[in-house]
């Protein structure tokens, strides 16, 4: 297929003064990123300041309760608390080594700010964070802890005020300073070569669930889950069981945000309710009206909220190489809450999405069977939305 390309997703549909930008990075991609050198500091970045491995951690009383063996991978035990700082490291690396002194990211969440944010300080850039004023309003422990490590936080009052707008304004800030400035772009979405670049750098995810998995039970796992916003650390734990021919069998289900699951309401699931169209640089699936207008998106976790996804998703789904299913708001809440009581982890809201499906749909999946779910991020970044919902959840 041609390069940038899954299927017929993907792209490069920019102004033309971010294309030189992009050859650069995609340049710079292929000569830097293979090399021994790089490989050698980024692996022991990851290991050293990330904290990777990260465990493949089973939840006891869960797998009891459910008929089989639940695993998770545990991306909540990262620096900065989420799987971003592997995607951040290698970008911030990769930048520095093409003579950039400045990072500029978006950020939902706030887990990629805040990764991007400790990136910058560890290789001694520079950084500016573009948030949407509802994500800043939502996620102030990470907008305070982007500002800690010495980035500059810039809300974003335009639009719905999260996610999709402050990657606008990213991007604007990007062609004005390109000379100086890499975009650490979140996550794996964008033009080319952004899905691919944080698709190799998240890659890391996978290939250790499935070494973990044989060490754990002797086998690849039966099901593997993770929730999709933008998409990385799906792509992150999917890609190396896609690339595997011993993974064939293995069950590979995105879940994306259902929003309230009221008739009418927005949600974040343009796989499953959207149409194919162009956003920020990449031909995938979105979610829009008819004239192709994007339409407002909305979960209870910020870094769901997002009306696309990337491009390789869009592949996957319709090459069949894996399934995606939606759960909405009150769903991921109880997930959250059972994760907590049962097993003494505090899940991001993200996450919760992904261990809400299982736990939905427990009886359809393989009885006395490996079930692995993707933690991709912990709690404590939800806490003032939980305290919101405490009374709903029983607690």
């Amino acid at each position: 297929m041609p390069k940038g390309y899954f299927g017929p997703f993907g792209g490069r549909y920019v102004p033309e003064l971010l294309i030189p930008p992009l050859e650069e990075l995609d340049d710079a991609c292929a000569a830097i990123l293979p090399s021994p050198a790089f490989q050698q500091e980024l692996d022991l970045l990851l290991r050293t300041y990330a904290g990777r491995e990260t465990p493949l951690t089973l939840c006891p009383t869960l797998s009891r309760r459910l008929g089989f063996q639940l695993w998770l991978k545990r991306e909540d035990l990262l620096h900065t608390g989420a799987h971003k700082i592997n995607n951040t490291l290698g970008q911030a690396l990769l930048a520095r080594r093409m003579g950039k002194t400045a990072l500029v990211a978006e950020t939902g969440a706030g887990q990629h700010g805040v990764a991007t944010a400790a990136a910058a300080a560890r290789l001694g850039l520079s950084c500016t964070v573009f948030m949407g004023e509802e994500d800043v309003r939502r996620q102030a422990p990470n907008v305070a802890r982007m500002r800690l490590l010495g980035a500059e936080v810039r809300p974003v009052a335009a639009g719905t005020k999260t996610l999709k707008d402050a990657i606008n304004e990213a991007l604007r800030f990007w062609i004005a300073r390109q000379r100086t400035t890499h975009y650490c772009f979140g996550t794996a979405a964008g033009p080319h070569p952004f899905p691919t670049l944080v698709r190799d750098l998240q890659s890391v995810i996978g290939r250790e669930t499935m070494a973990q998995c044989r060490n754990a039970f002797g086998a690849l796992p039966d099901v593997v889950v993770a929730c999709v916003g933008g998409g990385s650390n799906a792509i992150g734990m999917f890609f190396p069981f896609t690339r595997n021919p011993e993974a064939a069998s293995v069950r590979l289900v995105g879940i994306e945000a259902g929003g309230s699951g009221e008739p009418g309401c927005h949600t974040s699931a343009p796989l499953n309710l959207g149409s194919p169209g162009v956003l920020h640089g990449q031909h995938s699936m979105l979610l829009q009206d008819r004239d192709g207008q994007i339409l407002p998106s909305h979960s209870v976790s910020a870094g769901l909220d997002y009306p696309g996804v990337g491009p390789e998703h869009a592949h996957f789904q319709a090459a069949g190489l894996a399934e995606y299913h939606i759960v909405v708001d009150r769903s991921a809440l109880a997930a959250f809450a059972a994760l907590c009581r049962s097993e003494g982890i505090l899940p991001a809201l993200e996450s919760s999405h992904a261990l809400a499906w299982v736990l939905d749909n427990a009886d359809a999946l393989p009885e006395g069977g490996q079930v692995v779910v993707n933690l991709s991020g912990r709690g404590d970044k939800d806490m003032d939305i939980i305290r919101e919902h405490l009374p709903s959840l029983g607690l």
